[in-house]
């Protein structure tokens, strides 16, 4: 039975790893072995990745406790969460033990039960859900640690690229290939951003939940599957231009989102501006007219297709796809910032928003001052900005 087993998992390996899938036409694995006079990419190399995104979330832990917080302290950023709802037994076990979003009935039964009035009852679920939501501390902490992961790997990328031929010239990137040599700066560039973006991957499911979860879930699933493409069949050239173009934007996104915690309204419409422009001018004008152009077209003059040309290209064509969605919610909140003066709340905020007339405490606090009515709308102001993760993609 082991044996069957062995020959079974040798099978299914040598059917993933077939070369007229991965690699051009007359060109095998033994071709890009690694000899004394070259070293090419290896897809074993790629192992190391993956301690090495543990090490990254352990050291994000780290820069958030000793670094981001105390910088958020200094900037007076408290770590007061939404307001929070009035204690209640009864909405309490309904909201942990049967549903978080009752309907209609049940608002109804629970009115009765209570002789709480449907509108109160529904704010009362509402400040329950949003008390589950991290303070804004924990949201200045996050985009810290991405502002300093996609500053630091910007700055290698392009010091790095400026002395690459590719840059200026990207046929560069297909000439001679596969048979092009994998230098040091190549392979640590593409080690560490597969294992940023492992760690951003699986660090999703704690971090800051947003509306757009999946989609953002389907980008970190394309960009490393990008990274890996590109890396196995010795894509690394262009693999390099496209994180490098695309961790440009991400420094701006993040800055602004710290502008805003600290309620440095003027510095953070000035970043978002800027974001706005580079995003939307690289991602809708750079990305397809220098990425996609090289891949899809250059390529196929010099190279030729062959089956892994066709995913690699169908993956770029998903992240701009992903780019025009994200491009769209960016103009969104454009129009929006011009209506009313500065930037506020998008679609993807992760704290409910309420109307006025919901937002006055519940029965048992009508003694309070009127001061405390309306708190919970202030935290509205999300979206883009008190969101944690916005286009990371590569």
């Amino acid at each position: 039975a082991a044996a069957a087993a062995a020959e079974s998992m040798a099978g299914i390996l040598a059917w993933f790893w077939n070369e007229r899938f991965w690699l051009p036409h007359n060109v095998t694995w033994a071709d890009l072995k690694n000899t004394d006079e070259a070293t090419f990419p290896q897809a074993e190399d790629l192992y190391l990745a993956c301690p090495l995104a543990f090490c990254i979330f352990m050291i994000r832990l780290i820069f958030e406790r000793f670094i981001a917080r105390p910088c958020a302290m200094g900037l007076k950023i408290q770590a007061n969460g939404p307001q929070k709802a009035q204690s209640n037994a009864i909405l309490e076990k309904v909201f942990t033990a049967i549903t978080k979003h009752p309907d209609e009935k049940r608002l109804e039964g629970l009115s009765k039960q209570l002789d709480w009035d449907v509108r109160t009852i529904q704010r009362w679920f509402r400040q329950r859900r949003n008390q589950e939501k991290p303070s804004t501390l924990a949201r200045f902490c996050e985009s810290m640690w991405k502002f300093t992961f996609y500053l630091y790997i910007f700055t290698y990328g392009v010091r790095f690229l400026k002395k690459t031929p590719w840059l200026w010239n990207t046929k560069e990137c297909w000439y001679n290939y596969p048979y092009q040599p994998l230098t040091v700066d190549i392979h640590y560039y593409y080690v560490l951003e597969l294992s940023f973006y492992l760690s951003l991957l699986f660090s999703q499911f704690t971090d800051i939940r947003r509306k757009d979860f999946l989609i953002m879930f389907l980008h970190h699933v394309a960009a490393i599957s990008l990274i890996t493409f590109s890396y196995v069949n010795n894509m690394a050239r262009v693999g390099t231009l496209v994180m490098c173009l695309h961790d440009a934007a991400d420094v701006l996104i993040e800055a602004a989102k710290m502008a805003n915690y600290a309620k440095c309204q003027i510095l953070c419409n000035l970043l978002f501006a800027m974001f706005a422009i580079l995003f939307i001018s690289s991602r809708l004008g750079v990305y397809p007219v220098w990425i996609l152009n090289t891949t899809l077209f250059e390529s196929w003059e010099i190279v030729g297709p062959y089956p892994s040309w066709w995913v690699f290209n169908l993956l770029l064509i998903l992240l701009q796809l992903l780019h025009s969605f994200w491009s769209y919610l960016i103009v969104k909140t454009v129009c929006r910032a011009i209506s009313k003066g500065k930037v506020s709340k998008d679609d993807r905020s992760d704290i409910e928003s309420s109307s006025d007339e919901d937002d006055g405490p519940p029965p048992s606090q009508k003694h309070h001052s009127s001061a405390t009515n309306g708190t919970n709308k202030n935290h509205g102001t999300n979206g883009y900005l008190t969101g944690g993760s916005y286009p990371d993609e590569h």
